[in-house]
């Protein structure tokens, strides 16, 4: 299979697999916040509400774009792939999989909202971190620019979600106490008795909106995750996308060609000349070999990663360059360089369908089974009182709208931590920090603390151990 010999070919698949796996997990462990609401409030039943999530967790992967999965795919710089034989790739792989599955599985088991986000990102970090380590290594192994971003995305989203639910819970309880129903949104609902039409469908669709942009974001990560194993052990294969025609491509090269060869370069630091002469070289060679390439598999495929770092390392060195406060550029031509860049980007940023399809249907299944643990952990234990109506709608609707706006710039964030945080947040709405329950809060915080560090030090520990072994 992709003219690897049998053993790998065997390897491939169990980590193409264990891809799904991570997923599968992810669709139990994350998604059991999305129902926890609707199932305590008697909303849904439980297994309607869980099937209904998953389907519209399905639908959220399949609409929610690649900018998330590219993400995750850029957190490990393509030149640290270029020098790893395919053995090498597999034990970075294997590490990163067995690592992030393992730590999901643990803290479910001890059901606590941990997220899926924060563990993959961990994992991979730690791959990167140990693959700096080696005597060969002589380029950054991580992309510490999009680590940051992503780290910035997964420290506020919580807050922002803690944060925004008290504000509209009191705006909630303001507006509605001079109208005839109102009071009935901040009651503890009655025992398996569903709550009226008009609260029930105002928690079925915060429920729906979680669910689909879980899948658009969360779901997003499989792909990205998939692709890593795709791009690191069958490049010739899936370096670049068979969708787009190079030559298509030349009106594009020639606009960045016109905004880089009217760059003053004497304006720049050394350094920084250095870097954009050589950018003017790679993007030369790029211009000449593509645009005259009406079909990807014309290009052999011993060069297509070859084309595929040049890309990246083209993409990566203007967009820092247009960072540099020294250089003297019109908005108008940032914005042709940017534009066309992202053009260029569409050979190299891609998920082939069927990749899309199978992460869709991981997660969707993962969503239907074995919720129990952290839907209990949401609906009984962050606070000392039962999940009022205004609760769990509050914590859903902040909940779907950071998730949303996160997904449409391409950020991961974390489902389990802005909806408990939400959770947290409406109890603190209602009766101050009083009515938090203090151990759940502390486990809570003691597992988001603890990701980082446990799954880089696995992560890395197993990719030597493998890279040895292998």
């Amino acid at each position: 299979m992709f003219e690897l010999d049998f053993s790998y070919s065997v390897l491939l698949v169990v980590c193409l697999l264990a891809a799904c796996g991570f997923e599968f997990v992810n669709g139990f462990h994350d998604t059991a916040n999305a129902v926890a609401t609707v199932i305590y409030t008697n909303s849904l039943k439980p297994w309607v509400a869980v099937i209904w999530s998953g389907v519209w967790n399905f639908i959220g992967v399949l609409a929610g774009g690649i900018g998330v999965a590219m993400g995750i795919v850029y957190l490990l710089p393509v030149e640290s792939l270029v020098d790893q034989s395919v053995s090498h790739s597999i034990a970075m792989v294997m590490a990163l999989l067995i690592s992030a599955i393992a730590w999901n599985l643990a803290t479910w088991y001890l059901g606590i909202p941990c997220s899926s986000s924060h563990t993959l990102i961990a994992s991979i970090l730690g791959v990167g971190i140990a693959y700096s380590l080696l005597p060969d290594a002589n380029e950054a192994a991580v992309n510490w620019g999009k680590a940051q971003e992503i780290g910035i995305s997964l420290l506020v989203s919580p807050l922002f979600g803690f944060s925004m639910v008290i504000v509209l819970m009191f705006l909630l309880r303001y507006f509605t106490k001079i109208t005839r129903h109102g009071d009935s949104l901040f009651k503890e609902p009655k025992k398996n008795a569903p709550p009226p039409l008009w609260i029930r469908s105002i928690l079925i669709l915060t429920c729906t909106g979680v669910s689909f942009f879980h899948g658009s974001n969360d779901g997003q990560k499989g792909v990205g995750l998939m692709m890593l194993i795709l791009i690191g052990i069958v490049p010739g294969y899936f370096a670049l996308n068979n969708a787009v025609a190079p030559e298509s491509l030349q009106g594009s090269f020639k606009k960045i060609e016109y905004v880089i060869n009217s760059i003053d370069s004497s304006q720049l630091a050394a350094p920084d000349r250095v870097k954009l002469s050589q950018t003017i070289s790679m993007h030369q060679k790029l211009s000449a070999k593509l645009n005259t390439t009406a079909d990807v598999e014309l290009i052999a495929r011993s060069e297509r990663f070859d084309i595929r770092k040049d890309i990246m390392v083209m993409d990566r060195n203007l967009n820092g360059l247009l960072k540099k406060e020294e250089l003297v550029m019109s908005e108008k031509d940032k914005d042709l360089l940017k534009k066309s860049l992202k053009e260029v980007r569409t050979l190299t940023d891609f998920a082939p369908q069927w990749v899309v399809l199978l992460i869709s249907f991981s997660l969707g299944i993962g969503t239907m089974i074995g919720w129990k643990r952290i839907v209990k952990t949401i609906g009984e234990k962050i606070g000392k009182e039962h999940l009022t109506y205004a609760q769990g709608a509050s914590a859903e609707l902040i909940a779907t709208s950071t998730i949303g706006v996160s997904t449409y710039f391409g950020l991961p964030v974390s489902t389990t931590h802005v909806l408990s945080s939400g959770i947290a947040g409406s109890m603190v709405a209602s009766k101050g920090i009083k009515n938090l329950q203090a151990d759940t809060v502390r486990n809570i915080l003691i597992a988001w603390f603890l990701t980082l560090p446990v799954v880089l030090l696995l992560s890395g520990t197993l990719f030597l151990l493998f890279r040895s072994i292998l």
